[in-house]
C-alpha cells in the first residue's frame, strides 16, 4: 500500500515545479488534480486510498472525455485541445491503460472462465455477472481500460 498521502506530495511538488518553469497549463491541471483528490478525500472524512485516489483520476478523464465530445460539437476546437492536454496530465498518475487488442484478450479468458464457472456459454443475459468478472480481473492485474470499450468487447464476445 502507497502512503496515503504520497499521490498529494508527489503533486504538489511537480506544481512547484511547474510554476518555477511558468507552464500555466500544467500547473493549473496539476492544481486541478490536487483539488479533486482533496474534495474527495473530505467528501469521505479520511484519507483517500490508492485506489479511490485512480477512481477518481479516471473519473477526470471520462468527464474530460464527455467536454471533448461536447467541444467538438459545438465547434470548438480551442477548448477540446485544451481537454485533451489536461487529459495527457492526469494519465500521468495513473497505471498505463491497455490497447483494445488487450482487453480484448483479458475479455476472451475472463469469458471463457465465466464459462465454466457457469457451467454453459454465457449469452447475453449474463452481462452483468460478465462486466463484474472483466472488471474484477482488470483491478486484480492493476491495470486499466476504458469503460465503453470494455462494455463493447464483453457484448462483442458474447455475441459471438
Amino acid at each position: 500500500m502507497i502512503d496515503p498521502g504520497a499521490l498529494a506530495a508527489q503533486i504538489t511538488k511537480l506544481t512547484v515545479e511547474a510554476m518555477k518553469a511558468h507552464n500555466a497549463e500544467r500547473t493549473g491541471t496539476l492544481r486541478l488534480i490536487k483539488a479533486a483528490l482533496m474534495n474527495k478525500a473530505v467528501e469521505k472524512n479520511a484519507s483517500l486510498t490508492a485506489a479511490e485516489e485512480q477512481q477518481t483520476l479516471t473519473s477526470m478523464i471520462k468527464q474530460r472525455r464527455d467536454s471533448i465530445e461536447q467541444f467538438t460539437k459545438g465547434d470548438r476546437p480551442e477548448l477540446a485541445a485544451k481537454e485533451a492536454a489536461e487529459i495527457v496530465i492526469i494519465e500521468e498518475f495513473l497505471p498505463k491503460a491497455l490497447d483494445e487488442a488487450g482487453v480484448a484478450a483479458l475479455v476472451a479468458a475472463t469469458l471463457v472462465e465465466l464459462e465454466s464457472t457457469l457451467g454453459h456459454k454465457p449469452g447475453m443475459k449474463d452481462m452483468g455477472p460478465s462486466m463484474k468478472a472483466v472488471q474484477a480481473r482488470l483491478q486484480a492485474t492493476g491495470v486499466r481500460a476504458d469503460g465503453k470499450l470494455v462494455s463493447e468487447l464483453v457484448k462483442k464476445g458474447l455475441a459471438g
